[in-house]
């Protein structure tokens, strides 16, 4: 004689369109991204900092100033359309850093991960949302910023296919969007906005200016290429002086850090608590 066993009312058929994906963690992402107030506004930032302080440069040029360049004071007129990339990579590195620390903040990341279990493809979907938003604004804005100072310059300007020229270009692109991940992986670490903001302003620009003051030359010559606001100039600068790396050297100098920084904060995003 068989015992009838009555069915389990608690359990609940596999629904596949509940399924946790990479496309879906993409999507909730992206619209948590532009949801953000102050996305549009720092965005926007960026670009006028990028472009209007290329022209400003171009035309102060082109008016008989002298403006200094990256690497030993060498002026070039790539570097001058670019002048305003610094200022930009300062926006967009704030921006990499309220990506991450607003939903430590704000608690929204318990629910997130509750979502998104096994936590990984979260941070990896914010970076792809911030470089699919920065890689093409940038390539826009920067590619902008260069044609209209080479045109203000005049015949002082460089082409786009004069050695060096375009590397440098695509570089401040590179330089642009690696640092907004940078932000973006202090801020899952420190999850704190204003100190994972501080270091990285700090570490990008502070820091260098401190070790040419404190440390003798021959150690500063030899830190000071490796740092990361170094190395990403190396790599977005048509001729490098002799104070910073190749400009290959420099980018695989940049890429190694960011790396770190992203492997770090995955790694601690899996092993504490939210």
């Amino acid at each position: 004689m068989t015992t009838a066993t009555a069915p389990d009312l608690t359990a609940r058929p596999a629904r596949p369109e509940l399924r946790v994906t990479t496309r879906r963690v993409f999507t909730s992402e992206w619209i948590k991204f532009w949801s953000l107030r102050s996305t549009a506004y720092t965005l926007i930032g960026a670009v006028v900092a990028l472009v209007g302080f290329g022209l400003i440069a171009a035309s102060v040029t082109a008016g008989g100033e002298t403006f200094q360049g990256p690497g030993e004071g060498v002026a070039d007129s790539t570097g001058i359309s670019l002048a305003g990339t610094e200022l930009a990579q300062l926006v967009v590195g704030a921006l990499g850093v309220l990506l991450t620390a607003t939903e430590y903040s704000t608690g929204l990341i318990r629910s997130t991960l509750a979502a998104v279990p096994r936590r990984l493809p979260v941070l990896w979907a914010k970076a792809a949302v911030l470089a699919a938003v920065l890689v093409p604004l940038g390539t826009v804005a920067v590619f902008s910023a260069f044609f209209a100072g080479q045109a203000i310059l005049g015949s002082d300007g460089a082409s786009v296919t004069d050695p060096g020229v375009l590397r440098a270009v695509i570089g401040a692109v590179v330089c642009l969007t690696g640092i907004a991940l940078m932000g973006m992986a202090l801020g899952a670490l420190l999850r704190h906005t204003a100190s994972a903001v501080t270091i990285l302003f700090a570490a990008l620009w502070v820091v260098p200016g401190l070790l040419q003051i404190a440390l003798p030359d021959s150690w500063n010559d030899t830190i000071g290429p490796y740092l990361p606001s170094n190395a990403g100039s190396a790599f977005m600068t048509v001729a490098p002086g002799s104070d910073l790396l190749s400009p290959w050297a420099g980018l695989a100098v940049f890429a190694g850090l960011l790396a770190v920084l992203l492997g770090t904060a995955a790694l601690q995003l899996n092993r504490r608590d939210a």
